[in-house]
């Protein structure tokens, strides 16, 4: 059997058209004004458009990734926000890149402009057990005291989809901003249109590795976090790569080309493949969720033991992030299954590039293995 990718959590297929545009762009430093530095300027700032076209009204700052741009997000904006506000609510499947930044805010606290220290308390939501954030203890969460409201559009490794204008009206309510993870929902799951900021990652689009952006709306105010030149709407520093960018710019375009596509190509996946797992419990909602994301688990499966009986098949046991870190899924508990669950718990993904009759195939191989496995004990 051939090798089958079903890791588009982790990382997506370059595009061959993206692939196209990147080697087309020339060498030249985009920040010197020269013919050629305007060039690749130029290259730069068309795929901004390109890249905000897909959620209009805001400014695109260029990040290294969806981590550096949550890092920005996070402590950029809490030194510009009232000095009373002083909590912030996360829910407890946030990726690491937003909860491990709360923990750190939690910690050390913020210095604002003034040169004081600013101390935070994070509070977290709850989820209920279907990977839901429980609507009614989050309005009861936030207050006139909270700063910053953090939500993931559609989570990394249950593919669960939160309501986010709703999230987000009540943070309004009460004055808070509301950041967006939309790392796996950005071109795919239709943008709430009161943000107030988002992570996004080129990766996750079909894109190139190594750039991603931070969006604000126009009238968010933030501080840099790094300094060196300034480069980057005054937010980030450092020389922007035309290739990265015009590469990322080209993807988001595809995704809006190829929207109805894919997302037609991924509903015939699941309704074909879906069938096949009556034997296994899918972790999160059924319905409310992004359905190139399924995670499921059979009590008394050994992942490690399958992913080495079928290395032809590259799956996942859960964030590639965390992958090596010996730790159960932090948004598997936080769902409530018990760790022996969620070692039990495996992540198919699959979109664009995928072919339906290997992805049947190899869901069919997965069953069988982890069903001869189980039958042993």
């Amino acid at each position: 059997m051939k090798d089958i990718y079903l890791d588009y959590q982790a990382s997506t297929p370059l595009a061959p058209e993206v692939q196209e545009i990147m080697l087309s762009q020339g060498f030249a430093n985009p920040h010197s004004v020269h013919k050629m530095g305007r060039k690749a300027s130029a290259a730069i700032e068309a795929a901004r458009e390109q890249i905000n076209a897909l959620m209009p009204g805001g400014d695109i700052v260029f990040t290294s990734g969806a981590t550096e741009a949550l890092n920005l997000a996070i402590l950029g904006s809490l030194p510009n926000i009232d000095k009373e506000r002083n909590i912030i609510i996360v829910l407890p499947s946030e990726h690491a890149a937003v909860l491990d930044v709360c923990a750190h805010v939690e910690k050390y606290g913020i210095i604002d402009d003034d040169g004081i220290l600013r101390r935070y308390d994070v509070k977290t939501a709850v989820l209920q057990p279907n990977g839901l954030v429980d609507m009614q203890k989050l309005s009861e969460q936030i207050d006139a005291q909270c700063a910053l409201v953090i939500t993931m559009q559609a989570n990394n490794e249950i593919g669960v989809m939160q309501p986010i204008e709703a999230i987000a009206d009540i943070a309004h309510t009460h004055g808070a901003l509301m950041l967006c993870d939309m790392v796996q929902g950005y071109g795919r799951i239709d943008t709430a249109p009161n943000i107030d900021i988002a992570a996004i990652s080129a990766h996750k689009i079909y894109g190139p590795k190594g750039i991603g952006a931070l969006w604000k709306r126009k009238d968010v105010i933030m501080h840099n976090i790094s300094y060196g030149g300034g480069q980057e709407r005054g937010l980030r520093s450092g020389t922007l790569s035309p290739a990265l960018c015009a590469g990322f710019g080209t993807a988001a375009m595809l995704m809006q080309e190829y929207h109805t596509l894919d997302v037609q190509h991924i509903s015939d996946i699941w309704d074909a493949i879906f069938p096949l797992l009556t034997d296994w419990t899918i972790n999160g909602d059924i319905e409310r969720r992004y359905k190139g994301n399924i995670n499921m688990r059979i009590d008394g499966l050994d992942v490690s033991r399958l992913m080495s009986d079928l290395r032809h098949l590259s799956f996942s046991a859960g964030s590639a992030c965390a992958s090596g870190s010996g730790r159960t899924s932090h948004v598997l508990r936080a769902i409530g299954l018990t760790d022996f669950q969620a070692k039990n718990s495996i992540r198919l993904g699959f979109g664009r590039y995928s072919d339906i009759e290997e992805i049947i195939e190899a869901v069919k191989v997965i069953d069988s293995a982890a069903k001869a496995q189980i039958s042993e004990i």
